[in-house]
């Protein structure tokens, strides 16, 4: 609190490990997943190497103790996989091609690039913020989450 100057403490909570790590609250505007058919079927468990186990063991663990995911039966669950990054290190995917197959895109226009550099021809300040992790925070529509399961030997 002592780095931040005093007219931005009322913005703290912004940066709070607490909330960082915890869900929030469903909204209206949480996206849907509409399907546009059957449910996608069920995803095979890839076999994993030793390394890989112990890693797909200690994420599944810390993020059902954050309450991002957690045990249940499914009609329907993704298979997860591993994909090496540059610097040698493992990130860990699901494999959700069944389910974008049978989902509805929802279409509209992306901005032409001319456009968003106009927005900030005046602009002489920046910022960079890495999001690693936030997109476990992006809560899914009530009653689609089922559609999101993952499966996993654990």
């Amino acid at each position: 609190m002592k780095v931040v100057p005093p007219a931005y403490h009322q913005y703290l909570y912004v940066f709070s490990k607490v909330k960082a790590y915890k869900l929030p609250p469903h909204h209206a505007c949480d996206p849907h997943i509409k399907l546009e058919g059957l449910l996608p079927p069920v995803g095979v468990i890839y076999s994993l190497s030793k390394h890989e186990s112990e890693i797909l063991g200690e994420y599944m663990l810390e993020n059902v103790e954050k309450g991002f995911i957690r045990p249940r039966s499914s009609s329907t669950g993704a298979p997860v996989l591993f994909v090496k990054k540059e610097d040698g290190g493992l990130c860990l995917c699901v494999d959700y091609h069944k389910l974008n197959a049978v989902t509805r895109k929802d279409r509209y226009p992306v901005p032409q690039m001319n456009q968003l550099l106009t927005v900030f021809n005046d602009s002489n300040i920046f910022s960079k913020r890495d999001l690693c992790g936030a997109y476990n925070l992006l809560r899914i529509k009530e009653g689609d989450e089922h559609l999101t399961a993952l499966r996993a030997k654990y």
